[in-house]
């Protein structure tokens, strides 16, 4: 059945409780295996597909998650419109942990970072177009009806590694103009525009980058206690949205 929605999950999302008798299917995919199996139930009356990005076998290193076969399974068992969730942490003073962000645009140089900062180009990778405003618009409603702290827009960098990087590369990042820093998903929105399918990234603020002088130390359970709590609104979220 055509006309699904895709759902990638990871950062506290891979369960796919949010789906009504949800039955497994495996998919070869040009790219190789899918990072878990696809998920597929219903959402009220909505065919929904949850991928989890970060199944278990998978280092959580983003060189290691199998990106383009995620797409394109997602394409391939009919998903015409993509929800993706990532963890992140703050680079802006308003974006405080549990808030929730819907980017615009990526700053990536996974591929480049080694022992110095930005020896090699930076790529700006914009949301797949034609974006579909209508998605954006009801999230943000939606959000605004939960109660959320939402910010409209958003632009992220994306590293290999933990989402906490240090003091001089986040000084550096601000001055790119991002917003926020996790680990990298460029890949997912490239093919996504290949594709033609629209692709909205919810990024979920789950602590503070490091260049805050004076604030809590941010612990590995801290993060991973918001993360919990940020999944369960993002799901909250969606089931409002889709049904």
């Amino acid at each position: 059945m055509k006309n699904k929605i895709g759902i990638i999950g990871g950062s506290g999302m891979d369960d796919p409780k949010i789906l009504k008798n949800p039955e497994q299917i495996e998919l070869e995919t040009p790219y190789g295996k899918t990072s878990d199996k696809l998920m597929c139930g219903k959402i009220g009356s909505t065919e929904v597909v949850v991928l989890a990005r970060h199944a278990k076998g998978h280092s959580i290193s983003p060189t290691k998650v199998p990106y383009l076969s995620n797409i394109w399974a997602l394409r391939e068992i009919g998903c015409t419109r993509i929800y993706a969730t990532t963890a992140c942490g703050s680079l802006r003073e308003e974006m405080k942990p549990g808030d929730l962000v819907f980017l615009d645009q990526f700053i990536d140089f996974t591929k480049r970072r080694k022992l110095t900062y930005f020896e090699d180009e930076v790529v700006h990778t914009s949301m797949p177009e034609p974006f579909d405003a209508g998605m954006r618009r009801k999230l943000i409603a939606a959000a605004g009806e939960l109660g959320y702290i939402f910010h409209e827009k958003g632009t992220m960098v994306t590293i290999e590694g933990p989402r906490f990087s240090t003091k001089a590369e986040s000084n550096m990042f601000r001055l790119l103009g991002a917003d926020l820093v996790n680990m990298s998903t460029v890949p997912e929105v490239c093919l996504s525009n290949e594709l033609n399918i629209p692709y909205q990234s919810i990024a979920m603020v789950t602590d503070y980058d490091c260049w805050k002088e004076g604030e809590e130390a941010v612990t590995h359970d801290m993060v991973m206690n918001r993360m919990t709590i940020s999944a369960e609104k993002v799901i909250n979220l969606l089931i409002k949205v889709v049904q």
